[in-house]
């Protein structure tokens, strides 16, 4: 009996540190970086956030302190692979490293944020109530409640739900904790705001997409001929995994690596641009590096994020986080309030025009729209498409922004119409289907 006691020690220790120990390194930066986000960023309590944004499989195995004096938090799995998350204001929260000097100056963004008497969505002030003749609002604000848990349910999970036609709110509704004015991590809509920048820089002519990307390791092999296109339309035929079911390179990049810009660079080719479609968050990473180098200054890059586009629309609550190495995640770090990510919307549903200034041009809203080659209808450039009817009672033309646990910015150019819903469930726990379809069939577009 003894031996077969030791024998089933060894084999569990063995399992341990090949099957869960590894592991560990990134429960505790996820859980780390979650909190310090979701705290300094939304101002949420650490129950409410371990509750709700940590109670995902392993990552509620992490305990987690936060140091409000210091503003930053620590997590660790019963005392091991501790890992450490700091605040810095403009920029977000920030995993770090034990090389990262935290003494070290750094440059936030310049912002400028103008007060506007405007109505929603070019002001924040409030709209008056208007009411169109052909929409049914009992039938839409029944699909708006039915997107929402019923008290000490735990299922659909949905945050907030907005839904803008016309440029006007006809409906508007947040979970329990949550308000207008709360700010909510978009996981990889952040991709769609990155790829806009290319949209900006084509429109002011200062950049080519179908030129060769500019990343020097590249020119003397077989990835020189890789485009901006391509890397736009994740079609650049690299090397790489996301699945975050396991350890693999995304969940790397965004827990362990201090650049995250050359997570992608660094991969090898694996099939010819253009053959091949891979959903890759590295190849959004990598675009916001190439977008760095635009710029003369870091400081100039950091501004234009918000100067070009986030704040020229009244994004003001939004925020893109920074790796260690000063680039935006903009594979999926981008925080704003739910009224904010609509704004985004619209500024597509209007095909790059905000109040009378156009940003990119009209054909950039196709351009993202159109899908990729070998993606079956489901990918355009930085955007999500419904074109293969992947939404089979949902219109073909919808495109949208779409994010880690159901987040969503969906658009329907000929309806004149924008839906946001933000949550912590996807597919099939949550209907977007059946959610999407009550909207629109609520909205009679004969009128």
């Amino acid at each position: 009996m003894k031996k077969l006691l030791i024998l089933l020690l060894i084999i569990a220790t063995i399992y341990f540190r090949i099957s869960i120990y590894p592991k560990l390194d990134l429960i505790s930066g996820f859980a780390a970086k979650s909190v310090a986000s979701a705290h300094f960023i939304d101002n949420r309590s650490l129950q409410t956030i371990q509750q709700g944004d940590n109670d995902i499989d392993k990552i509620d195995w992490a305990s987690n302190t936060v140091h409000e004096q210091g503003q930053f938090v620590t997590s660790n799995v019963h005392g091991l692979k501790e890992r450490k998350a700091i605040y810095r204001q403009g920029l977000g929260a920030l995993l770090i490293n034990d090389d990262f000097d935290i003494n070290k100056p750094y440059e936030v963004p310049q912002r400028v944020i103008k007060p506007s008497n405007l109505v929603f969505p070019y002001g924040n002030k409030e709209a008056a109530d208007t009411l169109f003749t052909n929409i049914d609002y009992r039938k839409l604000q029944s699909t708006v409640n039915n997107a929402f848990d019923s008290k000490g349910q735990k299922a659909k999970r949905t945050r907030s739900v907005i839904v803008i036609y016309k440029d006007h709110i006809i409906a508007e509704q947040y979970a329990d904790g949550f308000s207008k004015n709360s700010k909510i991590l978009g996981w990889s809509m952040t991709k769609s705001i990155t790829a806009t920048y290319f949209g900006i820089l084509q429109h002011q002519g200062k950049i080519d997409i179908t030129k060769p990307a500019p990343i020097s390791e590249w020119k003397k092999d077989s990835r020189a001929s890789i485009t901006i296109n391509d890397l736009l339309h994740m079609n650049s035929g690299l090397e790489w995994e996301e699945d975050y079911t396991k350890i693999c390179d995304a969940t790397k990049m965004l827990f362990q690596d201090s650049d995250m810009s050359q997570s992608q660079a660094v991969k090898p080719a694996l099939y010819k641009p253009n053959t091949h479609w891979y959903y890759s968050s590295g190849t959004t990473n990598l675009l916001s590096g190439i977008l760095r180098k635009k710029f003369k200054t870091h400081q100039d890059y950091l501004n234009f994020w918000y100067s070009s586009l986030l704040d020229k629309i009244g994004m003001s609550s939004s925020l893109v986080e920074t790796d260690m190495a000063g680039n935006f995640v903009g594979s999926s770090y981008g925080w704003a309030t739910t009224r904010d990510w609509a704004k985004f919307g619209l500024l597509y549903l209007h095909q790059g025009n905000w109040n009378g200034e156009q940003l990119f041009d009209k054909s950039w809203a196709k351009y993202v729209s159109t899908p990729t080659n070998t993606s079956n209808g489901r990918y355009g450039a930085q955007f999500w498409l419904n074109a293969g009817g992947y939404f089979p009672d949902v219109p073909k033309e919808m495109y949208y922004c779409s994010g880690y646990q159901g987040q969503m910015v969906a658009i329907f150019p000929s309806r004149d119409l924008v839906i946001v819903r933000m949550g912590l469930t996807e597919e099939p726990g949550f209907d977007f289907n059946g959610f999407l379809k009550g909207v629109i069939g609520s909205i009679n577009t004969s009128h």
